[in-house]
């Protein structure tokens, strides 16, 4: 009912571009140009332990922030197809060298039961099966897998610090039953809009690694403990050990300047 309520209210109201508030067209082309003008690794500082090498089409701010804040907050549900092609650009920037087997395994973080009711959607959802439908049709086989479910409720972010976050996402998700076998076979990607402490992206990853280590076994196990150490991502931007990674589509500004000792 809202999404038909927004689209009839589109035709008879007056639009104004999201990103910089141009009027009579609801994206202009140098906004949706910018959602993805040059897709980086990012870092935030702190970095969480256990975080992947985490792409980002954008730093949040002016145009994208705006963007993002509209899709997320205000139904803007148009625009998942321009963030959703923002996110496709930061996963191909960190998905690795296309011979590597199998295909790309778009993972969203999930929003909260409450704030889905809240905005009648789940944003990160949305933007990551337009950015799996973007791949796709760049040649490259990919899919959007909504497999993180959260197993406890969690305080709203909001106003944290970096550590209150950890603490208060620490142990929040799972993968579904039967998550574990659709993750088998392809490269995963764990996708979010936005990375400001890392904290979220750094609990899907332990809830990803989890199963996976259920999965593999016991010889796995001491396999990656021998070659890989913690799990983490490594030094030189390629990935992490265990073939995960993860993309965005904004990080803040201070998250690019990643080549800091």
């Amino acid at each position: 009912m809202r999404g038909w309520w927004q689209e009839i209210a589109g035709l008879v109201l007056p639009v104004a571009c999201a990103g910089c508030g141009r009027p009579r067209t609801e994206l202009c082309e140098e906004c949706a140009a910018g959602a993805a003008a040059g897709p980086r690794r990012v870092r935030p500082a702190p970095e969480p332990a256990g975080l992947p090498v985490v792409h980002a089409a954008a730093p949040y701010e002016n145009a994208v922030r705006a963007m993002l804040l509209a899709h997320k907050e205000r139904g803007a549900l148009g625009l998942a197809g321009v963030l959703g092609g923002a996110l496709a650009a930061a996963v191909r920037a960190g998905a690795g060298h296309p011979g590597e087997r199998g295909p790309l395994l778009l993972v969203p973080v999930p929003s909260t039961r409450r704030a889905t009711a809240v905005r009648g959607h789940d944003p990160v959802r949305r933007i990551a099966a337009a950015a799996a439908a973007e791949l796709r049709r760049g040649g490259t086989s990919a899919r959007a897998l909504a497999v993180l479910r959260q197993r406890r409720a969690v305080a709203d972010q909001a106003g944290l610090g970096a550590r209150e976050r950890q603490a208060n996402l620490a142990g929040a998700l799972v993968v579904a039953d039967g998550g574990r076998r659709l993750l088998d076979g392809g490269r995963v990607v764990l996708v979010d809009d936005l990375l400001t402490t890392g904290a979220s992206l750094a609990e899907a990853a332990r809830a990803v690694r989890e199963v996976a280590e259920v999965g593999a076994g016991r010889a796995a196990r001491a396999t990656s403990d021998t070659s890989a150490g913690t799990g983490g991502a490594d030094d030189t931007g390629e990935g992490a050990p265990d073939g995960l990674r993860a993309a965005v589509v904004a990080a803040s500004p201070s998250a690019f300047e990643i080549n800091r000792n």
